[in-house]
């Protein structure tokens, strides 16, 4: 029976090269010399240091918190997996779409989608990714 995952996944490298290059654009731009401005990476949080608000003010991911010495920081948490909730939201989705045969199952933090036709299948890509559930959405593992 032919299957595919739903998965929400970041390629950690991706975002360690997206970091080491806004880190050495933080230390090269005139306006952030001086400023003690930086990234750091933990599991799946950034956190952005700044000695003033408005330097953070440019992103918009989490609240502005006051850190020592009067500077700002902010942390900005990188969405991993599919939570419960989103699952059971996608789940639901997939059998409002009314395409025959096709079944889906939470497999820990991503959804097993099944169905007796290929065309089934790729016709549920196609609506997943019309809907906006508010998490990233890759499609791998496709058998046949």
């Amino acid at each position: 029976m032919p299957s595919f995952d739903v998965v929400s996944q970041v390629d950690m490298q991706e975002v360690r090269n997206a970091l080491d290059q806004a880190t050495r654009e933080i230390s090269n731009r005139f306006d952030f010399k001086g400023t003690d401005s930086s990234i750091d990476l933990s599991d799946t949080e950034i956190t952005l240091h700044s000695n003033t608000e408005q330097k953070l003010k440019a992103l918009a991911y989490g609240k502005v918190q006051e850190a020592a010495k009067g500077a700002a920081r902010q942390v900005v948490t990188l969405n991993v997996g599919i939570s419960d909730e989103k699952a059971r939201e996608i789940n639901k989705f997939i059998k409002a779409s009314g395409a025959k045969g096709v079944q889906s199952q939470v497999q820990g933090d991503q959804l097993r989608v099944t169905g007796k036709k290929r065309d089934d299948l790729q016709a549920t890509i196609a609506a997943l990714k019309e809907h906006d559930f508010d998490v990233p959405l890759q499609f791998t593992n496709f058998r046949d």
